[in-house]
């Protein structure tokens, strides 16, 4: 990911008013699109600086130059039986044009320390079952799957079964 003649990447906190907000939410909407999901830039903008902007969720994102090439996302969650917190990561995507740079695994490395200095009690994700390259980056990340929890959903709003 970097070279002799290209300065080292930095990643931020991404914010709607940054200058790097739009290019954040043009990734996020291509995170949709390959996810299976139709393009829709301009409703994913308006989504993620909601989302954002109310606190609901957080994005940090790595720039390279003026290029943003990965994306995370997160929400902290009440851990209540702790009376702490505990953070969720949402979303983490490096387009396939910037993979096997360290991306990913220096958004999530940041997200652990972000998590761990704001006293969160623990960090989740959850990913498929054959993703084997997410898989491998959080075990040596030091994730570990929960056994004896079940995940449940109950489609609310017919028609989003996935989401």
């Amino acid at each position: 990911m970097t070279s002799p003649d290209r300065p080292a990447p930095t990643i931020i906190r991404a914010r709607p008013a940054d200058e790097h907000f739009a290019s954040v939410a043009a990734l996020f909407d291509e995170y949709r699109v390959h996810y299976g999901e139709p393009a829709a830039p301009a409703e994913t903008h308006a989504w993620l600086t909601e989302q954002v902007s109310t606190g609901r969720m957080s994005v940090a994102a790595v720039l390279d130059g003026p290029a943003v090439r990965g994306i995370i996302t997160v929400a902290v969650m009440p851990a209540s039986l702790t009376l702490g917190t505990a953070w969720m990561v949402r979303d983490l995507f490096v387009p396939p044009r910037a993979r096997r740079q360290g991306i990913a695994r220096a958004l999530l490395h940041h997200v652990v320390g972000a998590a761990r200095d704001a006293g969160a009690l623990r960090v989740s994700l959850q990913t498929e079952i054959d993703n084997t390259a997410a898989l491998t980056l959080y075990a040596e990340a030091g994730f570990r799957p929960v056994t004896g929890l079940e995940l449940l959903n109950l489609t609310v709003l017919p028609g989003h079964e996935r989401g």
